[in-house]
């Protein structure tokens, strides 16, 4: 049967960038398209939490993010008598560890994130095509038969799957009837990014002189010269967005003369929503990302909820193309929902605080706990210590047997499983797909100021299986290894572990 493609990215924001980058470093054919003929030029998201660094960091651009970026200021708080007091985003300041290398979020605008996703993407030979707009689609037992509709016209296009990444007003979710359940949750507001004078760039402004209704809240944005506005207004009615408009609602709500907008580059007003989409998957079609959960902007979950969906599928669809069974794609739903139900509580409540006057992030909010404790992939009968499987693989720095200083996430990154022994008497046989490392006085890796032990809380003798996606499948003891692995790989692998490097 005759595909032009193994999988069809209907949208081309973070979720769907994010896949194409996976799918792209693995040699699985795909194209992006984006119906919008230029890329998204706004701040919508412009936190990156610890984790999603993390994930940028194996996708290969962690340190052009930071670059590109910057941390988030302090807090200003404004009070209605002329006074104000400082501080911080998060609850307490907070540093990198030897297990969590990112402490705190960077800002960094949606449009200057994208940019960048797009430029490791055409690093990697492939680009979004603009202005093409998915109008139907149609699956079989085999594939997706897509229409899509470009510059020169409708043209159809067959898929092996397709991905909706297309937003919360996803033309794929409704196309497959999937009910989106949720809640108004009664607060509009507007966001603005605009060039202004009057205020400097060192701190996030927020002033509220009378009730959270008549806040206004004015960031600097990292890496631009830009400030994001912010602010509640009506349920109903027009809101003037043009530079006098918004210097006299700023003016209003500050009790300032000397702010002004001078110009706006991007604008919305929107109305806050939680929803939850019912379903992930309808046989070989897809949804990530804003099309399968909406929420409101507090906490910065969003755009990072939406990388880690997609982060999660991609591994898993190019070993299905590659030959595992097919039953692996289950997963993606089982494992991503409840994280998408649980984030949308915590932006919910953070509203709620928000709307009393209260900012804070504490570390939930930096998604380094996240995990998918009870799925279907941790193996059974995994033994653990500090970490179970299904939790995050820590990072840990320590040395190679050749002298030079390496970290776990450079063991991890790349399109691989990651097998980690821990002061292991025999090493198993070479297994196709999985790189194989031990630690010890006598192997690869040496973990000379016990960061490594101190991190996992493992035993002389235990092997950690990490998944491509730096979640531990299971910690298994040397006993009993091989068969161990063999069962668990044969539902994840293209081939069970008895097709060796050596004989492929």
């Amino acid at each position: 049967m005759s595909f032009d493609t193994d999988v069809l990215i209907s949208g081309a924001g973070a979720a769907g960038l994010t896949l194409a980058i996976d799918l792209a470093r693995r040699g699985v054919s795909f194209r992006l398209i984006e119906q919008n003929t230029q890329p998204f030029n706004g701040s919508r998201g412009k936190g990156i939490q610890p984790r999603t660094m993390e994930v940028f960091e194996d996708l290969g651009f962690v340190d052009r993010m930071a670059a590109t970026g910057g941390p988030y200021p302090p807090l200003r708080h404004y009070r209605p008598d002329g006074t104000h007091n400082v501080s911080l985003l998060t609850e307490a300041e907070v540093f990198p560890t030897p297990a969590e290398p990112y402490a705190a979020p960077l800002m960094l605008p949606q449009f200057a994130t994208e940019a960048v996703m797009r430029e490791r993407l055409a690093e990697l030979g492939h680009h979004p095509r603009f202005g093409t707009r998915l109008t139907g689609f149609e699956q079989d037992a085999h594939g997706i038969t897509a229409r899509m509709e470009g510059e020169t016209g409708e043209h159809m296009i067959r898929a092996r799957f397709l991905v909706g990444t297309d937003g919360g007003r996803s033309f794929v979710r409704h196309a497959l009837a999937i009910d989106f359940p949720g809640e108004a949750l009664g607060v509009r507001a507007i966001v603005a990014d605009v060039r202004l004078e009057g205020l400097d760039r060192s701190v996030w402004h927020r002033f509220q002189l009378g009730s959270p209704a008549t806040q206004v809240m004015i960031c600097p944005l990292a890496g631009t010269d830009l400030f994001q506005v912010q602010a509640p207004v009506a349920l109903d009615g027009e809101i003037d967005l043009s530079p006098a408009g918004l210097t006299a609602l700023i003016e209003v709500r500050t009790g300032r003369e000397d702010i002004t907008v001078r110009s706006v580059s991007w604008s919305s007003v929107y109305a806050m929503n939680a929803r939850l989409a019912d379903r992930y998957r309808v046989g070989r079609v897809f949804i990530a990302g804003d099309a399968a959960h909406v929420h409101p902007p507090t906490g910065g979950q969003g755009l990072n909820t939406s990388v880690q969906d997609t982060y999660n599928l991609g591994w898993k669809l190019a070993s299905v193309l590659a030959g595992a069974p097919e039953a692996l794609l289950d997963s993606y739903e089982a494992e991503r929902r409840p994280i998408a139900s649980n984030m949308l509580h915590l932006s919910t409540r953070l509203l709620g605080e928000a709307r009393q006057g209260t900012m804070r992030r504490d570390r939930e909010a930096r998604q380094l706990d996240l995990g998918y404790r009870g799925s279907s992939l941790s193996a059974p009968g995994s033994v653990g210590g500090k970490v179970q499987a299904s939790d995050r693989a820590p990072d840990a720095p320590c040395r190679g047997q050749a002298g030079q200083r390496t970290r776990l996430f450079m063991i991890f990154q790349g399109s691989h499983w990651t097998l980690l022994g821990y002061q292991p008497h025999d090493r198993p046989s070479a297994i196709a797909g999985v790189r194989i490392v031990a630690v010890g006085a006598e192997h690869e890796l040496v973990d000379e100021d016990g960061n490594i032990a101190e991190a996992y809380g493992i035993e002389p003798g235990q092997w950690v299986l990490v998944r491509p996606d730096g979640y531990i499948a299971g910690i298994f003891p040397s006993d009993g290894l091989e068969p161990q692995l063999s069962r668990y790989l044969a539902h994840v692998l293209p081939s069970g572990p008895t097709d060796t490097l050596e004989g492929s």
